[in-house]
């Protein structure tokens, strides 16, 4: 039996629509092995599909199909630490977790890239799976069922604060709020924005960051699914963040902060929250996680 780590993810990052995402240290685990049969299960209570509809087993069973192999079975554990259809990978995490299995059953016929490839095809985006598997601050673009991607590590003094709230949202439904066309200022503003994000993160410079979180593309169609969303943007200005966005399609939200904030935002973002009536959110200091995705035990 293999153990697989996977990190959460962070995508669009505000301005990044489908092209930017970070990996975050919060990790699901997988326990996998060849068997003759389907047993899923989870290792912390947390339902899951023990089926074929498993996206993990799923994701597997699809590396096997592209091989020309018939999957056996599988026993698949999960322990499942990053919150569902809260806006961090939780899906691209199943993902990944599925094919870096299934490849490493059949003898690593994949390269690194050919999952990256996969994994999007089965995604639907290159923003979640493709930081999931690299690691890092990943930029990624499609071209011709391609992913095009570059992954760089994120500067060390930088923090994600994670704020996740105690409902879900479901990415079809974020998606289907958002316009079908875009101006050419639109496009303009989010490409200036989204290329800044990149550079910030990189070099540091945190003092760009409250401009490039800036979009026109998706986040002010998708606040109104989010509760609270206007207040805790404001609360994390209030206490310092450089630049804070939605996760993802949502409804979690981070702000982005140095290590000399980690300690105030722990200290005070959920009280200042509770004191403006959101309450029952989760609170996390997260740093980028530069490996992506990878098996722990042989």
């Amino acid at each position: 039996m293999i153990k697989i780590q996977i990190p959460a993810t962070s995508a669009n990052l505000g301005s990044g629509f489908d092209s930017l995402g970070v990996a975050l240290n919060m990790y699901n685990y997988v326990w996998m092995e060849e068997t003759d049969e389907i047993d899923i299960s989870s290792a912390d209570g947390i339902e899951v599909p023990k089926d074929e509809s498993n996206l993990i087993y799923w994701s597997a069973e699809r590396l096997y199909r592209e091989c020309g192999k018939k999957i056996p079975g599988l026993k698949i554990v999960q322990e499942n630490n990053i919150p569902m259809t809260r806006g961090l990978g939780s899906s691209s995490a199943c993902i990944a977790a599925g094919l870096i299995g299934a490849n490493r059953f059949l003898g690593s016929p994949l390269s690194q890239h050919d999952l990256v490839n996969l994994a999007c095809r089965i995604e639907g985006h290159p923003d979640n799976t493709t930081p999931a598997l690299l690691g890092g601050l990943v930029t990624a673009a499609m071209e011709n069922g391609r992913v095009y991607s570059v992954s760089v590590p994120v500067a060390k003094n930088i923090r994600f604060g994670v704020f996740i709230p105690p409902f879900e949202l479901k990415t079809e439904v974020a998606r289907k709020a958002l316009p079908t066309e875009y101006s050419r200022d639109n496009a303009v503003y989010n490409l200036s924005r989204s290329s800044l994000m990149t550079a910030a993160l990189f070099s540091g410079s945190l003092e760009n960051l409250r401009v490039a979180v800036q979009d026109s593309i998706h986040q002010p169609y998708r606040k109104k699914f989010i509760n609270g969303c206007d207040t805790v943007f404001r609360m994390t200005y209030e206490l310092g963040s450089y630049g804070t966005y939605i996760s993802g399609a949502g409804p979690s939200i981070i702000a982005i902060i140095d290590d000399t904030l980690e300690d105030t935002f722990s200290k005070y973002a959920l009280p200042h929250l509770e004191s403006r009536g959101i309450k029952n959110w989760q609170f996390h200091v997260l740093k980028a996680d530069g490996d992506g995705a990878k098996v722990l035990i042989e």
